[in-house]
This record gives structure tokens, C-alpha cells and sequence, in this order.
């Protein structure tokens, strides 16, 4: 496929907000795409030359990508500069400067593979005269490719491809492009959950077929997207869910770590997918010292521990950890350990298929009780409430968050939600049992006091998995200290786009908004029913809203969007949430309580 073809979809792609649009000109494009180019598309109509998991980034910033176009079509990077800022793009920047070049190379022959290879080219660049190299090559590049081409490759670099496509929305087009319809769906999802690598699952799908997809299995090195758990509000309704006996650990406030160990070494990936294996040297180390297997993906939390005191130590003081400079410094300072709870796969086998309690019995085979860096999560086998309350008491006074509750006979569901995990934690009088994990949406600048801020409030949402989408839930202009508001700032300068992205579905319009990436985790006061949000809104047009939000913390490091709350969990956290009321009087007066109003600036 040429590059100009593929250039072509990019503008289709661009000029849709409706997510069936969407699937509609992706599975077009995948109907010309060949067997051997369908991965390197896929990683490029997410901006990307690799799966996200991969540690390889273009690495070029504004100032370099500016040079590299000014050298393309003879001009000043000055006179780029003034373009960028009058059109608020640099790709449109670069398309007009295009557009006015006489001696430009108009074959426009390149491939998509052959762009692909340039990019990553660059990406690959290291050492003496890195930045020459990354300016010359997309330099040299760009004269080559049309107008439109141009564009859509300066934009790559620099992270600003948004076209609003979710992977759900990628599996879809796979779908309808071979099928005809979305029924692959299913299995797609299923291989792309074992793999967390779109263009990995396409290339088996259009060189081997779906059954070839079904029998796809989990990888060394490449992420298996996490298991989640489900909410309940009492231990009298886990046990019903749960049967007779079921396992329960600590429920641990730190980061979520899947643990690759093969010939090769250590790998370690984020609950977001991301590889932090440079970020944490000390449980590197301590995973080839003390786990006992020739290859092995397991699961653990990592948190900042004091053994001498055996002290478990808030995720503030953990979080100290996620950083890119001095790391082995702050590794003696804050030492982790990591506490396994899970393992996936050993010495060449996936065992995600087998019951829980086998696969705990397999990490206790080859994780030491007692080890110094890798410890085993503590593990009671429960059969009443409570038994549940006593530990989960015991938990709370350690400083937990509360308990993981499993079922024995449940397979590992990668990517799934579903009561073989619940999540069981403390909840406050006048709050919500749970905490919510939001998406930012948008931004609203500051006014007064908060002018030097750059912002005055946010308005955040929820995943819609059922549509690929996110949905407002509120809008947050309280709870935040002057450093958290500053912190947005930051942030939001980052992420900020031009319009509403093509996966956000509200009627509410911010100051301006942002791509939906980063998750912050918010406690409310109730869920009510709301005319003004979007998220799970019904035929009256009422949809759900957080009463008296408060930002409990930034979770743009741990988690994925696309990981945050979901539409159907707020639902059932709503339903929950009458059974905590005191009188029946109050359970009539909320449930089902429409607010026009919420508490804002």
C-alpha cells in the first residue's frame, strides 16, 4: 500500500467523531492492506512503530522536527515556527510549507512499510550525532511524500496523530474487513488481552486466520493486559458469589507489576502496559535471585516496605519511585518488595486455564516465603463474614487498602472483569464504598486565584467498553491543592487537542479539551442520577453524576484509559450503594434522585 493511500484514511479518520464511521473507513483500509504490511499499519494509524509496550520512541521534539522541515522545503525554522503557531499544528505547518515547494518530489511512491522503516529508523537512532541523524533522515524524508503524507508524518514524532481510535474500534474494523461483521470480535480481543499487541494479532489474522488467532497463547515479553475485579458492598454478598470457601489477600496500595523471566533476563511491565523495567533495578535483581523457574510471568504489587518493622508505607512515599533520573540512588533510599499474588505461565507453559489454586500453589514452587525482594502475597482460605471482617480488620490496621477476594476454581481471565476477583475495601460514613477511577476529559482555565494556576477545574468521565467511549460523570473544581492544580497544568499542556476527541461523548464543553489518557482516582459523597452527564444515560436522557468529587490522587503512570471505571461498574456502585443507607426514608430520597446542579468552582 502507498504511503499517500494510507494518508488518504488518516484525513477520513480525522474528519469523524462517530465511532461507527470509524470502523466503517478502517475495515476499507484493512481490506487493501496485504498480509506482511498489516501490523506495521496498525502500529501507524496509532502513531506508533511498535507495540506500546516497546520501549522505542521517535524522539523528537518541536525545535528538531521544525529543523528538519525548514531543511525539507528551504526555509528558516523561524519561518516554520510562525506557521506552527498561526495553525496550532506543526503538521499543518509542514503540509502548507509542502504545498508551496516547487522542487518537491512528486512520484509519491513510498510505501507504507517503506515510511514505517524511516520512522523507526529514527527511533533506532543512539549515540554521537543522534539529533543530525533524527533531523536528517525525516528531513529527507518528508521531501519525498505529498502534501497530505506530510502532514500526517510530522505528526507521528510528535504525538499528535489523534485520530480516537481504541483498540476495541481496531478489533472491530479486523473484524468486518475478513467477516463481514464484528462476530471475530471475541477471539481477536481474547488474543490481543494475551498479547497487548494489535499489529501481533492482525498479521496472525490475515496470514493464518482465526482459528490461528484462538489458539493464541501468552508470550515472554509481551504484556498480558491484567485481570480486574468486580465490587461488592457487604461479605455477605462475596460469599454469595464466591461459593463456600474462596481465598483472600491483602489488597495492596502500590504498583500493580507483571514480572517476564526468560533466558534473556527480567522484564517488568505497568498495570498501563508500560515497560519500567529500567525503573526498578532492585526487583530486577531480586526476581533472578529468588524466583526459582527457567521462564515465568507472574504477578505482584510492589510497594515501599520496611521489613525491620514490617511496615507497609503509603503509596505517596511509593510513588517517589516512578521516575527517569537517579534511580539507583532513590533504589537504596526507598527499597521495594514486591508481593506475588498470581502466576500466568512457567518453564514454557500458559497456565492462565488452570484454577487459581493450582496456579498458587505453582508460585509458592518457586517463590520463597522468605525472600528479600519477591515475597509471597499472605493467603487465607475463608468460609464465613466473618472470617472476612477479621482479616480484612487486620488489613486496615497494617495500613492496606482492604482485601482481594478470589474464587479457588477460577482460570486467570486476562483483560477481563468478573466475580472470580472481588475487590472488598474500606469505605467511610458519608462516602461511596469504593473509589471511581476517572478519565480527564477537559480543562477549564482559571479565573481569580487560580489564574496562576492555568486552571480552575476539570471535567472528567468514565469507559463506555460497550462503545469504545468515554462518558462524563463530573466536573471537579474542588478538593485540589494549589500543587495539584499546577500539576493539571502540566499535564493538560501535553495532551491538549483542538477538538473534542472522536471518543468522547459529552454534552458538557470545557475551556478546551484533552486527549482522554490520564487517570485520576476521585472519591464522592454518592452516584446520582443527572440530566447534564452522559455516562450511562437512559431513554429520558438522565445520566449518572459523582456528588461532592474529591481528587484522592494522579493515576496517569499505573493505569490505562481504557482501564479506568466503567458505565456498567458505576451502575452497579449506584445499586450498591442504598444498601449502605441507615433508614429507608433516605434510601427513597436518593434512589433515583435527578441533580441539575453540581459542586463546582
Amino acid at each position: 500500500m502507498n504511503f499517500s493511500t494510507l494518508s488518504g484514511y488518516y484525513e477520513k479518520l480525522e474528519g469523524t467523531s462517530k465511532r461507527l464511521e470509524l470502523i466503517d473507513i478502517l475495515s476499507k483500509l484493512f481490506k487493501q492492506a496485504r498480509a506482511d504490511e498489516i501490523a506495521e499499519i496498525c502500529y501507524l494509524i496509532q502513531g506508533r512503530v511498535a507495540p506500546f509496550f516497546e520501549p522505542i520512541e521517535i524522539g523528537m521534539a518541536e525545535n528538531m522536527v521544525a529543523v528538519a522541515i525548514a531543511r525539507a522545503f528551504n526555509k528558516k525554522k523561524a519561518d516554520v515556527i510562525k506557521i506552527y503557531r498561526k495553525l496550532g499544528n506543526m503538521g499543518k505547518a509542514a503540509q502548507e510549507l509542502s504545498r508551496n515547494h516547487k522542487s518537491q518530489i512528486t512520484n509519491h511512491k513510498l510505501t507504507a512499510s517503506e515510511v514505517f522503516e524511516e520512522l523507526l529508523k529514527i527511533a533506532k537512532f543512539s549515540g554521537e550525532g543522534t539529533v543530525e541523524k533524527k533531523v536528517s533522515t525525516l528531513s529527507e524524508l518528508l521531501k519525498k511524500l505529498d502534501p497530505i503524507s506530510v502532514k500526517h508524518v510530522v505528526n507521528i514524532p510528535l504525538g499528535t496523530l489523534r485520530l480516537g481510535i481504541g483498540g476495541p474500534t481496531v478489533l472491530d474494523a479486523l473484524s468486518l474487513s475478513k467477516n463481514h461483521d464484528k462476530s471475530f470480535r471475541p477471539i481477536l480481543e481474547d488474543a490481543y488481552n494475551k498479547t497487548s499487541d494489535l499489529g501481533f494479532v492482525a498479521e496472525i489474522f490475515f496470514k493464518k486466520g482465526i482459528e490461528a488467532v484462538k489458539n493464541t497463547k501468552i508470550i515472554v515479553g509481551k504484556p498480558v493486559r491484567p485481570a480486574l475485579a468486580e465490587r461488592l458492598p457487604s461479605a455477605e454478598e462475596a460469599i454469595k458469589r464466591l461459593g463456600r470457601e474462596f481465598a483472600a489477600e491483602p489488597k495492596f496500595d502500590g504498583f500493580r507489576v507483571q514480572v517476564h523471566l526468560d533466558r534473556s533476563g527480567v522484564q517488568l511491565f505497568s498495570r498501563n502496559l508500560e515497560n519500567t523495567t529500567h525503573a526498578f533495578p532492585d526487583i530486577v535483581e531480586g526476581v533472578k535471585k529468588e524466583v526459582k523457574a527457567k521462564t515465568a510471568i507472574l504477578e505482584g504489587e510492589a510497594i515501599a516496605y520496611n521489613p525491620v518493622t514490617s511496615e507497609f508505607l503509603p503509596f505517596q512515599e511509593t510513588t517517589k519511585r516512578r521516575r527517569k533520573y537517579k534511580i539507583e540512588e532513590m533504589a537504596k533510599k526507598l527499597p521495594l518488595v514486591i508481593f506475588a499474588f498470581d502466576l500466568l505461565y512457567i518453564n514454557g507453559k500458559d497456565i492462565t486455564l488452570k484454577p487459581y489454586r493450582e496456579r498458587r500453589k505453582l508460585l509458592e514452587s518457586i517463590v520463597s516465603k522468605n525472600g528479600g525482594v519477591v515475597k509471597i502475597a499472605e493467603e487465607k482460605i475463608l468460609k464465613s463474614a466473618k472470617e472476612i471482617t477479621e482479616f480484612f480488620n487486620k488489613a486496615i490496621s497494617e495500613g492496606l487498602e482492604g482485601l482481594m477476594l478470589k474464587k479457588l476454581d477460577s482460570p486467570y481471565v486476562a483483560g477481563g472483569r468478573g466475580f472470580h476477583w472481588v475487590k472488598f475495601k474500606r469505605s467511610q460514613a458519608g462516602e461511596l464504598a469504593d473509589t471511581v477511577d476517572c478519565v480527564l476529559l477537559g480543562v477549564y482555565t482559571g479565573k481569580g486565584k487560580r489564574t496562576e494556576f492555568g486552571v480552575g477545574g476539570l471535567l472528567v468521565g468514565v469507559y463506555n467498553d460497550k462503545k469504545d467511549e468515554f462518558v462524563s460523570i463530573t466536573r471537579l473544581g474542588t478538593g485540589l491543592t494549589d500543587d495539584e492544580f499546577r500539576k493539571v497544568n502540566e499535564i493538560s499542556k501535553k495532551i491538549k487537542v483542538n477538538q473534542k476527541p472522536a471518543r468522547v461523548n459529552s454534552d458538557i464543553s470545557p475551556s478546551y479539551w484533552v486527549e482522554p489518557k490520564v487517570v485520576l482516582e476521585i472519591q464522592a459523597d454518592e452516584i446520582t442520577r443527572s440530566p447534564i452527564h452522559t455516562a450511562g444515560r437512559d431513554k429520558d436522557g438522565s445520566g449518572y453524576a459523582l456528588r461532592f468529587p474529591r481528587l484522592v490522587k494522579f493515576r496517569e503512570k499505573d493505569k490505562r484509559a481504557e482501564d479506568a471505571t466503567t458505565v456498567d461498574e458505576i451502575k452497579k456502585l449506584y445499586n450498591q450503594q442504598f444498601s449502605h443507607h441507615k433508614t429507608p426514608t433516605s434510601h427513597k430520597a436518593s434512589r433515583g434522585k435527578v441533580i441539575d446542579k453540581e459542586r463546582f468552582l
